[in-house]
């Protein structure tokens, strides 16, 4: 497929959105990871309590690891559209691959129809020798 394929403006449209949501759920991904490693640094002595920051890092590191995973079946939910995508529009492929088993079955039909044919022909041969030899022997 070295030629370039024009997609109707409704697929393109499809396809940049794919790319957005990929972007997209990249950077919530990298941001919120970024986010929880600067949340994991100690600081310095503030007016809230060591126990109240505490408190709200967890509650922030859960909120972020939240949103990671949010991201991260995101994207899986993209890669399972990309396949369907890919399965309900790739015309040419599927087309290809009918005719390589239409080929294949075409083979094996006329495989099949010259072994029938060389077996009927031997058949014919044996028949002929024992009607030959049936013959034979009853007038005698």
């Amino acid at each position: 497929m070295s030629q370039q394929r024009v997609l109707p403006q409704s697929k393109e449209t499809l396809l940049q959105s794919y790319n957005k949501r990929l972007k997209d759920d990249i950077k919530s991904i990298m941001d919120n990871f970024t986010e929880i490693i600067k949340t994991a640094r100690i600081e310095e002595e503030t007016q809230v309590s060591r126990a109240t920051q505490g408190e709200q890092d967890n509650y922030e590191m859960h909120v972020r690891a939240a949103n990671i995973v949010r991201a991260g079946e995101s994207l899986m939910k993209l890669v399972s559209d990309l396949k369907q995508f890919l399965i309900l529009n790739d015309f040419p492929l599927v087309n290809e691959a009918i005719n390589q088993r239409n080929q294949q079955l075409r083979s094996l039909q006329e495989d099949c129809d010259k072994k029938l044919v060389s077996l009927r022909d031997e058949i014919s041969i044996d028949l002929y020798e024992l009607e030959e030899e049936y013959y034979s022997s009853r007038y005698k």
